[in-house]
């Protein structure tokens, strides 16, 4: 079955002719609903009742996401060309409309098999369009792919819950009636955030029962955008976005590269038929995407981890060479995430991850290199522009694990420097048995992993990975599993949060100066400045800063508002007094907006000092505001 769903303003339609000779009666008359939720419904050859029931649970659950209540059910045979017979059709039909009824809603339904007319007006927010495909029980489980035995044990696991505090002193806690309860002294009151993320993590609920703010403005700064013609998951990037992501993605690959990584690539996917491949995706836990050529089966890359493991298996590595780290930049990693649990650039199905890993002599080694790897995590955190007040750190690991190296993770928690929550297991369910994450939580109360790292005793023997030890002798290296700043996606979804929760307590939303688009725009007072606009925009590029020219035929006020609503960080509106030389009048966006007067070099300086020595790209848009299209109408 496949539905196009819409959330609309209104829809009118009107039965015209007959279609086909088991048409439904109706009234040639034109029918019109408002504030409701149009489901154009396509039953294929092979849908079954099931499959209607299950159409309808899906559906409920997008409805109470946009809080309405009300379907009109009208069937529409263009979205397939795989169609059910008409009566066999019109039965599932019947049982749609049903069962929708049964599920509290208040139903509508087009005639079947008619010619109609209609138009209709969709609402704009991000889930007013969506499309669903259910099928049967046969064809879901090839839909689904591959989906591991790791993932199907996380979902059983049962762990242990403290919050550790930075002496490495341990409270219980657990999610009693919604809230966290702590089982000792410590005052999670205190701890705002962390309470938060360790509420989420426990109840281990990823549904998402509401747009995250971050939809909105990645929408409105014309960043990211949702993909109609794609599966569910993939998005869209307009200029600025792609420029945004452009930005990260060197910042983290230059500073990985710094720390002596070597840069690899490989394919996008493998075959299932490798011999480490089925053992390998069933330890990790996530959804394959399964694609086929001719008749071999093959996986889309979930992250570097195959091919850097292939490429080191085929290597000559002595103990000398150890550590050895290789690092790739995937674009893009694939995981096939449920549906109800995507979410703008937090969670997708296709996303860019830096994927660093680390071969090590031993686990002495490798505690070393996963302790060196902490700082240059927490390094990459801070210079995206997120300080370790703004996410929360996750250390999981096995009892023996800690019982053996307990010092090490109390000396985490000391580079931390504030409580972290951990999660213990009585047994090693995955390939890793030390692994940490620091997290963002969002307005909705939602987090997510960025930086990562793993320490991996697993997969050097399942891909024969080797290196020669002193003594002339193979051995297996220890490997951690490393991403300095976790899914670019995601990085750019928390700094939109977090931009969002500031101005929901009273303060300016803005990017980070160096992630900034346009970081200098130049207002002309008049059309006779637009020559000096255009000499001082030369000035900027010319010093790395980009910059660009309002010359639209708009009132200085609505110029310097549209700058605004763009988070553009330097504002600068230049007339004859700017002509003669001498200061400019500034708005800085850091400094909520206020007023400036400021020298040309000044400006500048400050704009040096604030960026130092991130990366820099110019933004492939005209210079000339009147000369750019609109993306998002």
């Amino acid at each position: 079955m496949r539905i196009l769903q819409l959330h609309v303003d209104f829809i009118e339609y009107e039965p015209l002719k007959k279609e086909i000779q088991m048409a439904e009666e109706a009234e040639k008359k034109k029918q019109k609903y408002e504030n409701l939720v149009v489901l154009f419904v396509a039953t294929e050859k092979d849908d079954t009742l099931k499959v209607a029931e299950k159409a309808v649970k899906e559906v409920k659950e997008s409805l109470n996401q946009i809080k309405c209540d009300e379907v009109l059910i009208y069937p529409f045979s263009h979205l397939s060309s795989d169609l059910a017979k008409p009566s066999e059709a019109l039965k599932v039909i019947k049982v749609l409309e049903a069962q929708a009824k049964k599920a509290g809603l208040k139903v509508h339904r087009a005639p079947f098999g008619w010619n109609k007319q209609f138009s209709l007006k969709i609402k704009g927010h991000p889930l007013a369009e969506q499309s669903k495909t259910i099928t049967s029980a046969a064809a879901e489980k090839e839909k689904e792919g591959i989906v591991s035995n790791a993932l199907k044990e996380e979902e059983k696991i049962v762990s242990e819950w403290f919050i550790m505090e930075t002496n490495g002193e341990m409270t219980p806690i657990h999610v009693e009636d919604g809230k966290v309860v702590v089982d000792g002294k410590f005052d999670l009151k205190k701890h705002e955030n962390l309470a938060k993320f360790a509420k989420y993590e426990i109840a281990k609920s990823r549904e998402v029962k509401e747009p995250p703010a971050h939809i909105k403005i990645m929408r409105e700064l014309e960043l990211a955008d949702y993909e109609s013609a794609s599966d569910p998951g993939n998005l869209r990037f307009y200029p600025k976005g792609r420029l945004v992501k452009s930005l990260i993605e060197d910042f983290v690959t230059r500073t990985v590269i710094d720390e002596g990584a070597m840069e690899m690539e490989g394919p996008i996917m493998f075959s299932v038929d490798h011999p480490a491949a089925i053992s390998y995706l069933n330890k990790f836990p996530a959804r394959q995407y399964i694609v086929k050529s001719g008749d071999r089966e093959f996986f889309l890359k979930f992250a570097a981890c195959f091919a850097q493991f292939t490429m080191a298996h085929d290597m000559n590595i002595s103990y000398k060479n150890l550590p050895l780290w290789l690092y790739e930049l995937t674009r893009y990693s694939f995981r096939r995430e449920k549906e109800g649990e995507l979410a703008g650039l937090r969670r997708l199905r296709a996303f860019t991850m830096p994927d660093c890993h680390a071969f090590c002599q031993d686990i002495p080694q490798a505690i070393k290199e996963f302790e060196r790897r902490f700082k240059m995590c927490q390094g990459v955190m801070g210079g995206i522009g997120l300080d370790k007040s703004e996410y929360e750190l996750a250390i999981r690991f096995t009892k023996e694990f800690y019982g053996e190296h307990k010092e090490f993770i109390n000396l985490l928690m000391k580079l931390h420097g504030k409580p972290a929550l951990i999660e213990i297991w009585d047994k090693r369910v995955f390939y890793f048995i030390l692994k940490y994450e620091f997290n963002f939580v969002d307005a909705s109360e939602k987090a997510a992993a960025l930086s990562t790292d793993q320490i991996d005793i697993e997969n050097a023997s399942r891909y024969d990975i080797n290196f020669v030890n002193e003594e002339g002798k193979k051995e297996n290296p220890v490997i951690l599993h490393c991403s300095p700043s976790g899914a670019v996606e995601r990085v750019m979804y928390a700094l939109l949060e977090r931009a969002y929760i500031k101005q929901k307590a009273g303060g300016i939303p803005e990017l980070p100066l160096w992630l900034s688009p346009t970081q200098v725009r130049i207002i002309p007072l008049k059309d006779e400045y637009l020559d000096l606009a255009k000499d001082l925009l030369g000035k900027f590029e010319g010093e790395k800063i980009r910059t660009d020219v309002d010359d639209r035929s708009l009132t200085v006020q609505k110029r310097v508002r549209d700058a605004e609503l763009e988070w553009v960080p330097f504002i600068l509106v230049v007339g004859e007094r700017e002509k003669k030389g001498g200061e400019f009048t500034v708005r800085i966006r850091a400094e909520k907006s206020k007023e400036s007067k400021m020298k040309f070099n000044d400006i500048i300086n400050k704009i040096k000092e604030d960026v130092k020595d991130k990366p820099f790209k110019k933004l492939s848009l005209p210079k000339m505001l009147s000369k750019r299209p609109i993306f998002v109408g």
